[in-house]
This record gives structure tokens, sequence and C-alpha cells, in this order.
């Protein structure tokens, strides 16, 4: 089953408030709301694209040793994965899909790390649920998301909403600026180049892991 099948069957569960989330029918109408408002907006339109420069950043692992891209670049092409967090479950499918896809990203010569806004204990918390054998670095305020042109603030009425959940994201990120990175995926050659990219506003919506490879011995 491709990831999007995965993400699709969960959502429909969601949708129908089965579990282990149960989600109240009142809450996707607002879900839906923010997710066509962002849409709308064009964000993802001005996000860096294929042919772009990455910027360069340093940012800690799970362990607070810090890693820079320059670093990981001189190994080999990186792959960056921009996610929401630990609570995101649709987050959580796509980085597994990224585990099972990474033996063929080291076999091309690339790192994939993932980036998310989230504090440290919550990075180790995702990489020992989904099993991860690739680094998850901590993105404080979404300033490297920002920089791909990704951060965006939730509307106040999300806000509200989130808090109604208790998906508390200033606990999780340990910042209180409520504001999230669009899911987005690059693959960046040695010269900082960037190859492949793909943005979309719609979390639900993820792209194959395996749509990266044809790129890579380009990189």
């Amino acid at each position: 089953m491709t990831l999007q099948a995965k993400l699709d069957a969960f959502k429909a569960d969601f949708l129908a408030g089965k579990p282990p989330y149960k989600a109240p029918a009142e809450i996707h109408p607002i879900m839906a709301r923010a997710t066509a408002e962002l849409i709308a907006s064009g964000q993802a339109g001005r996000t860096l694209k294929a042919g772009d420069k990455a910027p360069s950043f340093t940012l800690n692992d799970p362990d607070g040793k810090p890693v820079s891209s320059a670093e990981l670049l001189a190994q080999g092409p990186l792959i960056l994965s921009f996610y929401r967090g630990v609570w995101c479950p649709y987050c959580n499918m796509e980085l597994q899909a990224l585990q099972e896809t990474l033996p063929a990203f080291r076999a091309a010569g690339a790192n994939l790390v993932a980036i998310s806004p989230q504090t440290a204990p919550n990075s180790r918390k995702s990489m020992r649920n989904n099993n991860l054998e690739f680094p998850i670095l901590s993105d404080t305020h979404n300033d490297v998301a920002a920089a791909f042109g990704l951060r965006f603030a939730l509307p106040d009425y999300l806000v509200e909403l989130y808090k109604m959940l208790k998906n508390d994201l200033p606990t999780f990120n340990g910042d209180g600026s409520w504001t999230l990175p669009m899911p987005a995926r690059y693959v960046i050659a040695q010269d900082g180049t960037i190859l492949y990219a793909e943005v979309n506003p719609d979390y639900t919506h993820r792209p194959e892991p395996e749509d990266m490879l044809h790129v890579l011995p380009a990189a």
C-alpha cells in the first residue's frame, strides 16, 4: 500500500470518529476551513523551489548536538523532511514510510534528516515510536522553516480548537508563537542547489518517498 493510500484510509477513519481518536464531528469543518484558507493564501507557491539555493542552517539533534547542513552536504546529497510534530498521526505515518525507504537513500549516498519545531524530548519520542534510524532536528521558532518559506501562523479559531483538544503546541515546541511548518520535502545537491521540492498546505497529502530517488544520481 502506498503512503498516500494509508493516509487516506486513516483520514476516512478519523472523519468517521473511529478509535483511537474518536474525533467529534464538529471539529472537522474547522480543520477543513483552516486548510482551505492556507491553500487559498498561495503561500505554498512562494516557498523555495527546485533550482533555488537552500539556506544553510545548524540545528540540534535530540541529544543536543549541533548538526550543520554544511557538514551533511560535505558527505553527499541531503534529504530534508519538514513535519509538524509527534502529535500529528499523518506525520508519523510519513516518517515510517521514509524509514522504510532509508536503505535506498543511503545506497544512493544521501543523508536524510527530519526537521520539526518540537523540543528534543518530543523528537526522541518521535524517533522511538516510529523506530527511526535517521535524526530529527529541532527547529526552534520554525526559523529554518521560515527560511524555506514554510512557516505559517495558525488562525485564532484553530488555536482555540487545538487548546480544546489539549493539543498544546507551546508545550510541544517550547515556543508560544503557535506556528507550524507546512509539510515539505527537499533534495539538496552538494553545492546547495535544491533538486526536488514538494510542499503541500494540505497536511493529509504527502508524496511517496520513492519520488525522490530519481533525482539523487544528479545530486
